[in-house]
């Protein structure tokens, strides 16, 4: 079953059955298993859990940047048409493809390069590995758009990268730009990751943890900066995070996944606030609150992808399982009482609709 989704909005990307599966000595393994969802034009969708989920594999695989020897399944349409704005119309002449949409999983390597950066792009975790430590910070920026416009003079490549830095709220842009990554804060060197991934205005964003190194305070920027620039660029951006207390603060919607499945999808401020899987539950125990002094943990750990129960992947660690749990892998469902746009994996949500 599809999740119901407002088509008012004009769709960006529609993710339907995606996996990924990898060789390992003992057979194959899927860290993405039939994943589906829909990405408006500029909306924020929330991909939430534990490390082991498949959040960053989920990522890769639609940047066509998977690891070597795996295999992709499924689609992922990402739309360029005319209705999704002067940058998609854009993104979709210069990178040859004619059609309003392109599935990024069928697509050849020679169409993937030409489409990350131009038409989807990534904010990866760590800026300081993902920067070059020896190349200035106004040459890489260059650099990302230099590959997209070849046709373009030095001084207007220049030009253009300053303005990267400066929509990013890049302080004194051009002293920035002659300096070195070690130069920068982390806050700074994560602004210019994100001065990088939209020098050539690309239409979906897709944010990989990337407030986790960061204090308090500089997390909170970088959360404003990406909400502004997704309002003012039309931008939709895929946030992925284990933190659900950063997600409420920037996310229209929300996916949960665990071993690779979603397990519950909704309206952001319905899903934290009426969670209706355990794993979800169990998560929002487990965020700090100035009101409790201790946390509540999920007790174990999330299962080895060669080594996944019978049925829920969940159920070792859940409290309210039940012999069902076991026979089988529950259906991503309607939750009843809540809005056509709220979905769970998990039986006791199938027993409530049960006549």
């Amino acid at each position: 079953m599809r999740p119901a989704y407002d088509t008012a909005m004009a769709t960006r990307l529609e993710v339907r059955g995606l996996s990924v599966e990898l060789p390992t000595p003992t057979g194959w393994v899927r860290p993405v298993n039939e994943v589906s969802f829909v990405l408006g034009e500029g909306e924020t969708l929330g991909i939430v859990g534990e490390s082991g989920s498949g959040k960053t594999m989920l990522a890769l695989a639609l940047m066509g940047l998977e690891p070597p020897g795996a295999r992709r399944k499924g689609e992922a349409w990402l739309h360029l048409g005319a209705a999704n704005g002067d940058s998609a119309r854009r993104a979709a002449k210069d990178s040859s493809d004619a059609p309003a949409g392109k599935n990024l999983i069928v697509a050849a390597p020679g169409e993937m390069r030409a489409l990350r950066g131009r038409a989807i792009a990534m904010i990866f975790q760590e800026p300081m590995t993902a920067l070059d430590p020896v190349i200035r910070i106004g040459t890489q920026v260059e650099e990302a758009i230099r590959v997209h416009h070849s046709d373009l003079d030095g001084n207007e490549i220049g030009r253009r990268a300053l303005h990267a830095l400066e929509r990013a709220s890049v302080p004194e842009p051009e002293l920035r730009a002659r300096q070195y990554p070690h130069q920068l804060s982390g806050g700074l060197r994560q602004r210019v990751m994100i001065a990088m991934a939209l020098a050539a205005s690309p239409v979906l964003l897709i944010a990989d943890e990337p407030t986790t190194a960061l204090d308090v305070t500089v997390q909170k920027q970088i959360l404003d900066l990406l909400g502004n620039l997704r309002r003012e660029l039309r931008l939709s951006l895929l946030y992925i995070t284990h933190d659900l207390g950063v997600v409420s603060q920037i996310a229209d919607r929300l996916a949960v996944m665990y071993a690779g499945r979603i397990v519950e999808q909704g309206p952001a401020a319905e899903v934290l606030r009426h969670p209706r899987h355990p794993y979800t539950e169990g998560l929002l125990r487990a965020v700090p609150r100035l009101t409790r002094e201790k946390l509540v943990p999920i007790s174990g750990v999330v299962p080895a992808l060669d080594a996944l129960p019978p049925g829920c992947a969940f159920a070792p660690r859940c409290p309210r399982r039940v012999a069902r749990c076991d026979e089988a892998m529950p259906e991503l469902v309607h939750a009843s009482g809540a809005t056509a746009k709220h979905h769970a994996r998990c039986i006791l949500v199938h027993e409530e609709q049960s006549p």
